[in-house]
This record gives structure tokens, C-alpha cells and sequence, in this order.
């Protein structure tokens, strides 16, 4: 298990840093350009994924804390009695570190600090000017873990065939 802990420990520690880096550097909303598809800003978002609760009222920070705690505390349990399982174990890591990544944002700060901002033109039916909405470290692990759980059980499926 403590394998997964530490990959756990290394995304929480870049989310950090790098979270770290924009709010001592930028101003609520700065942007800086650095390819025809990608900017670094400074967003604050105080809901869920895709600013969900994000005007709630307050209420929100705490309720998303919760959650964020409790399922950390599910995948510590998960991850002990599947660590042999290495890309389901990956994955668990993945989404642990992003979960205590942003639980930290919304103790400290209220919200969690995005600043990776992708757009593309082509997304202009989707998303405000195309932009993709701005995410962190902490996100990325997330979704990495995500897509490795799904890919985990197609794999699994295929395996039991």
C-alpha cells in the first residue's frame, strides 16, 4: 500500500506547489498566454467539477470538504485490501491525491485555485469562447484515476470472458 501512498503524497505535494506558484504570482483572473490552445490563470471555484454549487451560498466549501475526506478515508480502505491490484491501485492513488489536493484548497483558501486554461475554437458550442473549464493538479489526478478505474473494469470484464 505504501507505494500508492506515496504517488498519492507526490500529486497532493505538485498540486500544491504549483497552486502555491499562481497565487503568489497572479491576480484573481490574470492570464498569462502561452500557445494558441493553452493559457496559465488564476481562477477560483468555489463548487464541484465544471463550477457545480459553485453560487450556493457558502454552504458548498464545507459539504465538498466532506465529501473529499470521506472518500479519502474509502480509498485508504480500498487501497489496503487491493494494493496487488496494480492499475486499480493506480488509480485509487491517483484520485486520492487529487481529492486531498483540492480538500486543502477549500480548508485554507474557500475555494479551490484552478490555472490551467485550455480553448480551442472548436468548442465555442460548448464552453464560453471555447475555453475548456480552467482545472489544477489536483483535477488532472482525478480524471487520470478516473479513466484508469474504467479502464480497469474493461480490462477485468475482458479477463473474466
Amino acid at each position: 500500500m505504501w507505494p500508492w501512498l506515496g504517488l498519492a503524497a507526490v500529486i497532493v505535494l505538485v498540486d500544491q506547489i504549483t497552486k502555491q506558484l499562481i497565487v503568489a504570482n497572479y491576480q484573481l483572473g490574470d492570464s498569462t498566454y502561452v500557445t494558441s490552445y493553452f493559457n496559465i490563470v488564476r481562477a477560483h471555484n468555489p463548487g464541484a467539477a465544471f463550477s457545480f454549487l459553485a453560487s450556493a451560498g457558502g454552504w458548498q466549501r464545507w459539504f465538498f470538504t466532506g465529501i473529499g475526506l470521506a472518500a479519502s478515508v474509502f480509498i485508504v480502505w480500498m487501497l489496503r485490501s487491493h494494493s496487488g491490484q496494480k492499475l486499480f491501485a493506480f488509480a485509487l492513488a491517483c484520485i486520492l491525491g487529487g481529492a486531498i489536493g483540492n480538500v486543502i484548497d477549500r480548508v485554507l483558501y474557500g475555494h479551490v485555485v484552478d490555472f490551467l486554461d485550455f480553448h480551442w475554437s472548436f468548442l465555442s458550442g460548448i464552453f464560453h469562447g471555447g475555453h475548456f473549464p480552467s482545472f489544477n493538479v489536483a483535477d488532472a489526478g482525478i480524471s487520470i484515476g478516473a479513466v484508469s478505474l474504467i479502464l480497469d473494469e474493461i480490462l477485468r470484464m475482458r479477463r473474466s470472458k
